[in-house]
Parts: structure tokens; C-alpha cells; sequence
């Protein structure tokens, strides 16, 4: 996995998830008709989709899988709140995979492209699988949409040039990551290769008009903060003194305050089946 600090993102992570339920729900729908006996979410973070899953499938013993123990520990503070019942374990992704046991159903949400071998990493997880088995990785998408494009000061447009941005840091990161081998990134012939069967792809869309409530407001300033210092270097300085005031606190024209601030986004889920 890449060399970050999972422990500190655990708020950005858990308003994420809360933000982003609406696809997880989706495609949770997707799998209802299953029956699993035993479910594991691998990179589980927080445990927001961990918990979603002990709700869809109460009679399964669910376990939320982490190299983080922080993380695990506001899965497990989730689950009490929530009601559920949620299994936790420390596992590093891929390399503690084998130490899991076997399950029926496969879930890792974002987690794959952290590796450097993308295709290593999903054969050790269609290797989770019983026979019969159903492996559901999230992987691509659209980019998050947060603000109209023109916003009434600075550049219009700002949004795409994040875009642009992120997408070269994130090419970056997996030139950097260890033993990082290029991939055709198409990802049901991925699974195919994987040994795995019945390989899909389906969209889920994040839609949540302005003007955004609490969470996912909090979410747009965490999510703009972090982009402001990962990659405000490849901005330009207008955009960045446009970020800055966006960012500013309390300000009627920052994310605190302003009514057209919005979240609109999709996700893809991968979905195949262990023969």
C-alpha cells in the first residue's frame, strides 16, 4: 500500500463514506439476492460500508479488514452506535490476505489502485473466495463536483483544473509505489485474468443538491484542504488564491457558507463470481 498516513484521514474518510452512501447502497442492491455465510470488506477503513453490509446481511458473520487499527476502532465505535454486528481484523493489503480465511462475499472499495501489481492484488483477493463466490471491487468513475464553474471571483473553470491536477499526482503515485507494473486498467478482463467468471461493471451516482447539508459541507472543505496541499503546486497562483478563498472561514463566498456548494459524483463497481 502506499506510505500514508490512513490514521490521520480518518475523518475525511468517515465523511466520505457517509457522503458517498447513496452509491454504496446502490450497489449493495445489486448483491441482496446472495446469501452469504461470511463476508469481508478488505481495506475497510472506517467501516462505513462494513456496517452497511452487516445491515444488508444480518445472518453473516461480517468483518471489517484494515492495516489500520485506528480505523478499525471507529468501524467497531460504528457498529455499536449502529446496532450491528461487526467483526474487526488487522491485515495488511495484499500481503495478509492469506491469513483470512475463505468468504463468500469479496468487497474493497478503492483499495486496488494503492498496489503497485494491480493484478497480483486481485488475484489474492479472487483467492478469498469460495467456490461460488462473489468478489465486488470499486474502481473508477467520475471526479467529484463540488462547485458551479464560475464561482464569481477568479478563473472559471477551477474545478476541471483540479481535475487535471489530481489526475497527474495520481499518475505519479502509481509510478512510485513498489514493484508498479502498467496495466490496461479495464477492469472485468482484469477479474477475468484473475481466474474469476460473470465479470460486470455498473455505475452507482452520487447526487446530492445544493444546497449540502452538514456532513458532506465539512466534506467539501476537508476535500478542498487536502487538494489545496497535495498538489497547490501545480496550480497556478490565481487558482491557488482562489482556493485560499474559498477556504477562508466563515466567509459568505467560501464552502462554509455558500448555498450553490453541491456534491455530484459516480462510482464504478466491478462485480465477478469465483467458478
Amino acid at each position: 500500500m502506499t506510505d500514508m498516513d490512513w490514521a490521520a484521514m480518518a475523518d475525511l474518510l468517515e465523511l466520505e463514506g457517509d457522503a458517498h452512501s447513496p452509491y454504496v447502497r446502490q450497489a449493495f442492491a445489486e448483491l441482496e439476492h446472495l446469501e452469504p455465510k461470511r463476508v469481508l470488506d478488505i481495506g475497510s477503513g472506517p467501516g462505513v460500508a462494513a456496517c452497511r453490509l452487516a445491515q444488508v446481511f444480518p445472518g453473516a458473520e461480517v468483518t471489517a479488514v484494515d492495516g489500520t487499527p485506528e480505523l478499525l476502532a471507529r468501524a467497531e465505535q460504528r457498529a455499536e452506535r449502529l446496532g450491528v454486528r461487526l467483526r474487526t481484523q488487522v491485515a495488511e493489503f495484499p500481503e495478509g490476505l492469506a491469513d483470512l480465511g475463505p468468504a463468500d462475499l469479496v468487497w474493497s472499495g478503492q483499495v486496488v489502485h494503492h498496489v503497485g501489481d494491480q493484478q497480483d492484488a486481485l488475484n489474492r483477493l479472487a483467492g478469498l473466495l469460495d467456490p461460488g463466490g462473489v468478489l465486488a471491487i470499486v474502481e473508477g468513475g467520475l471526479p467529484a463536483r463540488w462547485l458551479p464553474r464560475d464561482l464569481g471571483f477568479g478563473r472559471p473553470g477551477l474545478q476541471f483544473r483540479l481535475d487535471a491536477a489530481m489526475d497527474a499526482r495520481f499518475t505519479e503515485m502509481r509510478a512510485e509505489l513498489p514493484g508498479s507494473k502498467a496495466v490496461v486498467e479495464h477492469w472485468p478482463a482484469l477479474l477475468r485474468a484473475a481466474g474469476l467468471t460473470d465479470a460486470r461493471s455498473k455505475t452507482f451516482l452520487v447526487d446530492l443538491p445544493a444546497p449540502l447539508e452538514d456532513g458532506p459541507r465539512r466534506l467539501a472543505r476537508r476535500w478542498l484542504e487536502r487538494h489545496r496541499d497535495a498538489f497547490g503546486d501545480l496550480l497556478d497562483a490565481e487558482d491557488r488564491e482562489t482556493l485560499d478563498r474559498l477556504l477562508e472561514p466563515g466567509s459568505p463566498e467560501g464552502v462554509d457558507r455558500r448555498e450553490d456548494l453541491f456534491l455530484l459524483t459516480a462510482k464504478t463497481v466491478h462485480f465477478a463470481r469465483r467458478p
